[in-house]
């Protein structure tokens, strides 16, 4: 008959004081917070008085997750950059060059003088002095070629080689492009990742759309511009040799040669050339500090092959001065007084202790690959997401206050059960949600408030099914135990269904649509876990305390 045995009763009490605990810091929200944020500044700081004064407002031994709030509740910035891929091919040819010059210096009794020209971005112009050299000079070229991976493009190389007349013409393959497209792609993710957390912002979003665009949500932070300054900043830190320097942008620097403008000292530019030394993808750290003056400046120190770069270019050009140049502006230009073997040094400009701070971060997060250029830009003001939780919370009591009331009149004391079961439930998603770090967003409400109609479903069931058995003129002990026993093939069908919508959801979408799936799927779970165990329970041991002989549903 209606039998539970103790150690089920015990583990679904458990369970629900469990999740309900978990629930509990989301209605203490900003105390929760203040204490969070507390804790990690103490972690990273050390303890202050203050900090442990913010600590202290929420008890070490509590849970303290949250739930986090998204964009549109927040409030915050959002972001679409598209990444400009065609630098990356412009960096990789220049950066060839060298390459090139050297393999083809040993035969210059075959293919004669050997002089970069003047070229479309993207591609190498290499004139030998020997045409009848050019067969030669093809099989050097292309013995640099390095192999691609690809799925399909099996023997494929990284660059493409042809001759017209005297001239040599190098281009990146197609395979190459795919292959550095998807690394490029993947490389700005991570590193706009990093840079966003290294600021220590919430459930930022960071995801990739289309082939050259990435979407970035970033919660609670200031405005759009802000946000820019972040992750909008290249960060490419490289080393040149200087050429010379003069006041004139627009002279002619020279095939091979750029010309930069001067950081700190307005007019002044610098023909410096185009192949850098070593770059700042060798950089193992980098560090605000200050210089011997006192002045704010960025240390940093390079891993062993920029090391050994950086020392061997030091040792052979004593008395020349060389370039340090971020985002294509000279920072600085100091002339090499001796060989520096360490591989450390300082960056010194005009700098404010923030703008060294943040260019440390940046240097330290790494470099984008490449340029972005920004399609979409929104600041969400946190009055607009206050809004935002405010409509939600209506509509969820709205729905909660009408199927509370309409399964009291529906179904009387079983009814109430049901209600019960129904609180318990909200709070359960609440507590998985903080649990499992999710991000709660506008659509994530929506999936709640249709959790809540959801919820009573498998109760229906339940209760009708009772009702039927009762018409069977069977007991009331045996009418219950039919009803759920009848019912649950029911129940399960339909969540598992709804369930596995939820998943495609998650699994197909993004942003808010995975918001929804995730708050739609936790709530099924427990929608079934309270409708199957936690009602059958509260019936249970009604009916062991009153045994009553006719029962109304």
């Amino acid at each position: 008959m209606l039998q539970i045995d103790l150690w089920k009763r015990i583990t679904i009490w458990l369970f629900c004081i469990a999740g309900l605990l978990l629930a509990l810091p989301n209605g203490f929200y900003t105390r929760v917070e203040s204490h969070n944020d507390a804790v990690a500044a103490i972690e990273l700081q050390g303890a202050t008085p203050e900090l442990e004064a913010a600590a202290s407002v929420w008890p070490d031994w509590m849970p303290s997750a949250l739930v986090n709030l998204g964009l549109d509740l927040r409030g915050g910035a959002h972001l679409l950059a598209e990444v400009r891929l065609e630098d990356v091919y412009a960096s990789r040819m220049d950066a060839m060059w060298p390459e090139i010059r050297d393999a083809l210096r040993p035969e210059r009794a075959t293919v004669g003088g050997v002089r970069q020209q003047p070229s479309e971005r993207g591609e190498i112009r290499v004139r030998i002095g020997e045409a009848d050299g050019m067969a030669r000079a093809l099989e050097v070229v292309r013995g640099l070629a390095r192999p691609v991976p690809t799925l399909s493009g099996v023997g494929a190389t990284d660059i493409d080689v042809r001759a017209e007349g005297d001239v040599i013409i190098v281009t990146l393959s197609e395979a190459e492009k795919l292959s550095t497209d998807e690394r490029t792609m993947q490389q700005s993710l991570e590193i706009i990742r990093n840079r966003i957390d290294e600021v220590g912002t919430r459930e930022p979003t960071i995801q990739r759309q289309g082939a050259e665009r990435i979407l970035i949500q970033v919660p609670g932070i200031g405005s759009a511009s802000e946000l820019k300054d972040i992750i909008g900043t290249t960060a490419q830190l490289t080393f040149n040799p200087v050429v010379s320097r003069g006041s004139n942008p627009d002279a002619s620097p020279g095939i091979g040669n750029k010309i930069l403008p001067s950081l700190d000292e307005e007019g002044q530019y610098y023909t410096v050339e185009s192949a850098p030394v070593v770059t700042g993808e060798e950089l193992v750290d980098a560090q605000p500090s200050f210089d011997q003056n006192g002045n704010p400046a960025v240390s940093f120190r390079f891993n062993t092959s920029g090391a050994r770069k950086f020392g061997d270019y030091t040792a052979e050009n004593i008395g020349s001065p060389f370039a340090i140049i971020l985002d294509d502006e000279v920072v600085s230009a100091p002339v090499i007084q001796s060989h520096i073997p360490g591989g450390s040094g300082i960056i010194t400009g005009r700098f404010s202790v923030e703008e060294s701070t943040t260019l440390a971060v940046l240097l330290r997060a790494g470099a984008l690959p490449a340029g972005l250029d920004f399609l979409e830009e929104r600041t969400i003001g946190p009055e607009l997401g206050q809004d935002s939780i405010d409509a939600g919370k209506i509509a969820t009591v709205v729905a909660f206050g009408g199927v509370l009331v309409f399964m009291a009149l529906s179904y009387g004391l079983f009814g109430l059960f049901a209600n019960v079961a129904l609180i318990i439930n909200i709070g359960l998603i609440f507590g998985l949600l903080s649990l499992v770090g999710a991000t709660l967003t506008l659509p994530g409400i929506a999936g709640i408030v249709l959790t809540v109609g959801m919820a009573v479903d498998a109760n229906v069931l339940v209760f009708e099914r009772i009702r039927e058995e009762l018409k069977t003129a069977r007991g009331p002990a045996r009418a219950i135990e039919l009803g759920y026993e009848k019912a649950l093939s029911a129940i399960l069908d339909a969540n598992i269904t709804t369930f596995i919508t939820a998943v495609i959801l998650f699994v197909m979408g993004s942003g808010p649509v995975r918001g929804f799936a995730i708050t739609l799927g936790l709530g099924i779970l427990t929608s079934v876990f309270t409708a199957i165990f936690v009602t059958r329970l509260m019936v249970v041991m009604w009916f062991e305390r009153r045994r009553p002989k006719t029962i109304e549903v």
